[in-house]
């Protein structure tokens, strides 16, 4: 499984140009073959815990069938020396001690076969472990590729973007709309020109209206100027019938 999952992977790295061609979004594809390998690293972990509990049970089993032997080979022993010291017959102290030893023989067998066993489980977890630290190291890489991979595309993206976006410019409906725009820009720009040199034009007819006048005095302070006038030529009048009424006087 391990083995096509990282030649699947190989493919996709060597394809990568078609891959970004046929798919909208290959972002998506690279995250899933990560969660698929993700996914196989739990199940060959939940794989190697099960082996590795079969072995430490395989070997409780060999323990316990070692002290199964060990018991029977002293049961026999005892058998023997009760038979030597008269306690029960000996013919019957042989058969038993001779079913006692074959028990042993038996578990001792047993004991044999669990520890080949045993020795089978440890190989195989031994090269699951080798094979899930591989599928760990393979699940990081891919993951800092991914890294680069969403990083890459996402310029690829904006790059296209900016690229259909100055082809657009470039296009001849494109231009039409723009130089009917600088055109309308020039428009405005003249006639916003000829509104100041109009107001500049008013200015001046201003001025030349006051220079015929012969003031350039406002208005307040031309009314100032011919209450003041009339003030003077009313006190020069005065002054001239008292002179006039003086003379008739002295005649």
């Amino acid at each position: 499984m391990y083995s096509l999952i990282k030649r699947c992977f190989k493919f996709i790295q060597s394809q990568a140009h078609a891959i970004l061609s046929k798919f909208e979004n290959p972002v998506n594809l690279a995250e899933q073959s990560i969660r698929d390998l993700k996914q196989n690293y739990d199940e060959s972990l939940r794989g190697l815990a099960e082996i590795k509990a079969i072995a430490i049970n395989t070997k409780r089993n060999i323990e316990e069938k070692k002290q199964i032997a060990a018991d029977y080979e002293r049961k026999a022993l005892m058998l023997v020396k009760k038979a030597q010291e008269g306690q029960i017959d000996t013919k019957e102290a042989d058969r038993l001690a001779s079913e006692a030893l074959t028990k042993k023989n038996n578990a001792v067998q047993e004991a044999a076969k669990l520890s080949a066993d045993l020795k089978n489980y440890e190989a195989m977890s031994q090269k699951m472990e080798s094979k899930i630290s591989a599928l760990k190291a393979q699940i990081s890489h891919w993951e800092s590729e991914l890294t680069t991979m969403k990083a890459r595309y996402k310029v690829a993206k904006s790059t296209k973007k900016i690229n259909q976006q100055l082809t657009a410019i470039g296009d001849e409906s494109t231009t039409a709309i723009l130089k009917d725009m600088k055109t309308k820009i020039q428009e405005e720009e003249a006639l916003a020109g000829a509104y100041d040199e109009m107001l500049y034009m008013e200015s001046d007819i201003d001025k030349e209206i006051d220079k015929a006048i012969g003031t350039t005095y406002t208005t307040d302070v031309q009314n100032a100027l011919a209450e003041l006038k009339t003030k003077l030529i009313s006190d020069n009048s005065g002054q001239d019938s008292t002179k006039e009424l003086k003379k008739q006087l002295e005649d």
